[in-house]
């Protein structure tokens, strides 16, 4: 049986379909790239946000359009788990739904599917193990990959949903990660990237304590591994001994993200988020001191229910002064059952709009000027594609894949995805820079 797996949202999402379809093959299941040539459809769906539900509504009725001659569609992921009941009753169309825990279940649940029997919702609870001890299906060069070394959320953000559809904070054991890390090595692994809902909370559910440090010291061992990235860190969870840990290990990358959300005290109360406008900047110093070179990531929030004009301009103010070398930002969403979704002091759709617009043009001219600076250095570059006039892209180790900067660059050599190289630096742009291979 052939099953095409279309993945939206997050990486960890990506992380959850390469479990599904090692499950799969290990049950001798064949994965398709082609929704015409399969038995089975599933659509891995995001259940974030509006505008991610969205798309994840339309991708189901374009999977949809492929059913025919006995094919079946299937739903997984965040929105399934989220709108079950309502999405059974307003789409007829899938065969089966199921949450975000029943990967491991899946080819019992193909096999009822195909006789016709069983349950058509399957969504059990979002606070079963943490998926552990299975095989991912990794792309033909994996010279990039997450690892999700924990799942849920034990935070309580007024505006996000993700504890309620992931439930309660689960790390995966250390060992079980050191496992996946050099099995991932062993297939021509050259990046780690680490994820979770949180990464800096790691082990305090396991071992009582913060382990993420002593984690990545063992990550680092592992031979074969250029490049270790974190995703998704909590600033009140950034330790001393992670700092420390981060300087002093050459493969973990010179970059973090770190989703402060705002700058405004008084917003960041009402978010629920521990960490205030003082806390945010003692941590970004504490880092730059240690590491001077470090790129922090980071996501803001515009919009917030009750936001007024002095709290956007703190956080205006915030972003001009600490001139962050990634930043993105969403504009609020306003979602059912979240403590924020229920307020009766919702910003206008224009006005959160607008903020978006006036931070992001600023964005734009900062980051401009941060890659004007590195004209003239030369840089470590994972190669990532060539492009149709001979080019080379890649990246810096100061850039996550999809979501970061790229460098364009030539080269008198024939590379290959996943090869590294170093790159002059001769000209920059707003979000890319340029230059040429160089040998040292």
């Amino acid at each position: 049986m052939k099953i095409y797996i279309e993945t939206l949202g997050c990486p960890k999402n990506f992380n959850d379909s390469q479990v599904a379809a090692g499950i799969l093959e290990e049950h001798q299941y064949q994965i398709t790239d082609s929704p015409e040539e399969a038995d089975v459809i599933m659509v891995n769906t995001c259940g974030f946000i509006n505008d991610a539900k969205t798309e994840s509504i339309e991708r189901i009725f374009d999977m949809a359009a492929y059913k025919e001659n006995g094919k079946k569609l299937v739903v997984s992921g965040c929105l399934s788990q989220r709108y079950a009941a309502e999405l059974e009753k307003e789409m007829p169309e899938v065969d089966l739904f199921i949450g975000v825990n029943e990967y491991k279940e899946l080819p019992a649940l193909l096999e009822k599917l195909s006789k016709g029997v069983g349950r058509r919702v399957v969504c059990n609870s979002c606070e079963d193990d943490v998926l552990m001890g299975y095989s991912r299906k990794l792309e033909q060069n994996p010279y990039s990959a997450t690892i999700k070394i924990a799942e849920g959320c034990n935070n309580i953000c007024a505006y996000c949903i993700i504890p309620k559809i992931r439930g309660k904070y689960r790390s995966k054991r250390e060992e079980d990660i050191l496992r996946e890390a050099q099995e991932l090595a062993d297939a021509g692994c050259k990046e780690l990237i680490l994820i979770a809902q949180d990464v800096t909370y790691y082990g305090m559910d396991l071992y009582g304590e913060l382990r993420l440090a002593k984690l990545l010291r063992r990550l680092c061992r592992i031979e074969g591994i250029h490049w270790i990235r974190l995703m998704y860190c909590y600033e009140d969870r950034i330790t001393d001994e992670l700092i420390q840990t981060m300087a002093e290990e050459e493969k973990i990358c010179r970059y973090l993200d770190i989703p402060i959300q705002h700058a405004s005290d008084r917003v960041l109360k009402e978010m629920n988020r521990r960490s205030t406008e003082d806390s945010i900047k003692n941590t970004l110093c504490r880092l730059k001191d240690a590491m001077p070179d470090i790129h922090i990531r980071t996501t803001l929030i515009v919009g917030f229910p009750g936001e007024t004009e002095a709290d956007f301009d703190i956080l205006m103010n915030f972003v001009e002064k600490q001139r962050f070398a990634r930043l993105g930002v969403f504009a609020y969403s306003q979602e059912e059952n979240t403590q924020a979704g229920e307020r009766e002091d919702q910003i206008d759709e224009e006005i959160k709009a607008q903020r978006l617009d006036h931070i992001m043009r600023r964005q734009l001219d900062i980051s401009l000027e941060l890659n004007q600076e590195k004209i003239g250095q030369v840089f470590d570059v994972l190669v990532e594609e060539q492009d149709e006039d001979g080019s080379y892209i890649g990246r810096t180790a100061f850039d996550a894949p999809e979501i970061d900067n790229a460098v364009i660059f030539t080269s008198r050599r024939k590379l290959a995805p996943g090869d590294f190289v170093k790159v002059l630096i001769e000209d920059a742009f707003d979000y890319d820079i340029v230059g040429t291979e160089v040998s040292l």
